[in-house]
């Protein structure tokens, strides 16, 4: 039999990926809304609904988180008092997103954060009758919800302490186009700064943020996005990796007892290709460290799992938009970087080592089969010519030597 506690959530699992794009569209927008992206209808499979974990024989658990954990008596405890005996246990508790403390007005009324549904529903509340949006963070949640708060026609600020919007991937040069889109579209951006404090107004509702430097920005929606951490709860007897957090395992998701694996945004695992201890907070990962896990659990696979990492973001699409923006990033974006494309609408960028290597692609606006190639160039990594490359003169150009540095790799 096959249990799964789904912690506090009222909904069969679904993707998350949707509640920061198009699920904060407004109502005459064509908003995303359950059932239409439950697990695991973005890979092309099927809609994973409450009937179809019935069918399937999957007792599922709504609302009644793990609380407790005993590896030798192998039990659960749930905090209605449900006792669960497993004999395999496949942790996947994911991540919850990172909070301003409360003394900082982390908790007001009026402040938001994204990691479910009722998130999700909350913030779309408060779209609906804001006039002033701040945005703290200039990653992944602050870019697709600044975006989300323009088909709103609202006031828009992202204030984040980097020189540049997603300094985790984004190129200086890159991020200055992406810059340009959002100041198109009316957002402003607050750079190099941090938060003091989130302040009420008399109606007790966050009314402005205070930046360090003593500048107001006034605010009657403040959205944070400051990044996540992996929920722990109360697994950490399971084994706690002191590099990147998250439960250890091995290239099969085996945890350091046996019997207990773990999976998806919670999981250190060992990224084979880069050699070393990652954990990757993304829905690719989600899934395929799942299939990963389970064919190793149900079957004598002892293949060890060999991730390439792949993000992408879509924003601006919803009806109406002047221009809707697709990226995609397959590989590692460490070493020398080539641009090339004007934004218009068009650009890639590419990653290269000291040994001409391409170790990372970034392109935006791709045809699906120049997307396509992407992961074939980020996996094999062929040697490229870099002087060519800066002298494409257009992304498809670059993406046909790219083709043919991966061909001539091959027949080496």
């Amino acid at each position: 039999m096959i249990v799964f506690a789904y912690c506090l959530q009222a909904h069969p699992p679904y993707e998350r990926p949707a509640l920061t794009k198009g699920y904060l569209f407004p109502p005459d927008k064509k908003p995303a809304r359950l059932p239409g992206f439950h697990t695991c209808v973005g890979s092309g499979g099927q809609r994973q609904t409450a009937e179809w974990y019935k069918d399937n024989g999957i007792e599922v658990l709504y609302e009644d988180p793990v609380v407790a954990f005993d590896g030798k008596t192998q039990t659960l405890k749930t905090s209605s008092g449900k006792i669960l005996k497993y004999g395999s246990l496949i942790i996947s508790t994911g991540c919850e997103a990172s909070r301003l403390p409360a003394k900082i007005g982390g908790n007001l009324p009026g402040v938001h954060y994204i990691r479910d549904v009722a998130d999700a529903d909350s913030l779309v509340s408060s779209l609906g009758r804001a006039k002033k949006v701040v945005v703290i963070g200039g990653g992944y949640i602050g870019m697709e919800v600044a975006a989300a708060a323009c088909g709103w026609n609202l006031d828009t600020t992202i204030i984040f302490p980097e020189d540049h919007i997603m300094p985790r991937l984004f190129t200086p040069s890159l991020a200055k186009k992406y810059e340009e889109l959002y100041q198109q579209n009316g957002v402003k951006f607050i750079k190099g700064a941090l938060i003091e404090n989130l302040e009420a107004g008399s109606d007790g509702r966050v009314s402005s943020a205070v930046l360090k430097d003593g500048s107001v920005v006034e605010a009657d929606t403040v959205i944070v996005g400051i990044g996540a951490r992996p929920v722990i709860g109360p697994f950490e007897a399971v084994g706690i990796s002191t590099k990147v957090g998250g439960i250890e395992v091995d290239s099969l998701f085996r945890s350091s007892i046996p019997g207990i694996f773990a999976i998806g945004d919670v999981a250190a695992f060992p990224l084979k290709m880069y050699d070393r201890i990652t954990r990757v907070e993304h829905v690719d990962h989600a899934r395929k460290s799942a299939h990963h896990c389970v064919e190793a659990l149900l079957t004598s696979q002892t293949k060890p799992y060999d991730y390439l990492p792949y993000f992408y973001s879509r924003v601006f699409e919803y009806e109406g938009s002047s221009r809707k923006i697709w990226w995609q990033f397959y590989g590692d974006n460490g070493g020398e970087t080539i641009e090339v494309g004007s934004f218009d609408p068009k650009i890639a960028t590419f990653w290269i080592d000291s040994e001409s290597r391409l170790k990372g692609v970034f392109l935006e606006s791709g045809s699906s089969e120049e997307f396509s190639l992407l992961p074939q160039l980020a996996k094999s990594q062929p040697v490229v010519d870099k002087a060519k490359l800066k002298s494409a003169t257009s992304v498809e150009d670059a993406l046909e030597i790219a083709r043919s540095s991966l061909l001539s790799s091959a027949a080496v």
